[in-house]
């Protein structure tokens, strides 16, 4: 009978430690994270094209992005906090593979020369795991819905916040940069 009501007792407590986590400890990281890297949202809404990106945006800080913090050949979530996101409110082309229309995680494979762009239709809820130290991503590779690669082009000066948006250029493009490394990513109708 001790027994039994111990282990309730104990049941309690866990359920009462996971529910302080989840609605006060997590809110509060959230929120601390996004100071230190900022939610940033840019959108394209011409030539046919209705383009969402939504990220958070990191800092250099003085250290080595690509090859260090971002290792090379490995799955990066894109950003800080939550994954990246990309919405497209008609199907569109990554390069010429169809994308349709919806909100997808983006996720990018970092290398010197050339970086793997992957479009994937779950979004989870923070993209990395916590036990790893944000070293692991949650990406469920069955869901990847494009996958492409683009050249890395160096960058004339350095830039401190990774930065990502739509340009017009000799084509149309979905631009991330930091540091100094940049891509581009063709879009298409």
């Amino acid at each position: 009978m001790r027994l039994k009501k111990w282990l309730i007792g104990f049941g309690i407590a866990i359920a009462a430690l996971f529910l302080v986590f989840k609605f006060v400890a997590w809110p509060y990281m959230k929120g601390e994270t996004k100071k230190i890297s900022p939610q940033k949202t840019e959108t394209y809404t011409q030539n046919g094209f209705d383009l969402k990106v939504a990220y958070s945006s990191p800092k250099k800080k003085g250290r080595v992005i690509f090859g260090e913090l971002v290792p090379y050949n490995v799955v990066w979530r894109t950003g800080a906090n939550e994954p990246t996101t990309f919405t497209t409110a008609s199907d569109i082309k990554i390069i010429d593979k169809k994308l349709p229309a919806g909100s997808y995680s983006l996720w990018t494979i970092p290398n010197k020369n050339a970086w793997s762009v992957i479009f994937n239709s779950e979004i989870p809820e923070w993209g990395v795991t916590l036990l790893s130290g944000g070293a692991k991503t949650t990406r469920n590779e069955a869901s990847d819905v494009v996958v492409v690669e683009v050249p890395a082009r160096s960058l004339s000066t350095e830039q401190e916040s990774l930065a990502i948006s739509f340009e017009t250029k000799e084509n149309f493009y979905l631009s991330l940069s930091w540091d100094q490394t940049e891509i581009l990513v063709p879009l298409n109708k």
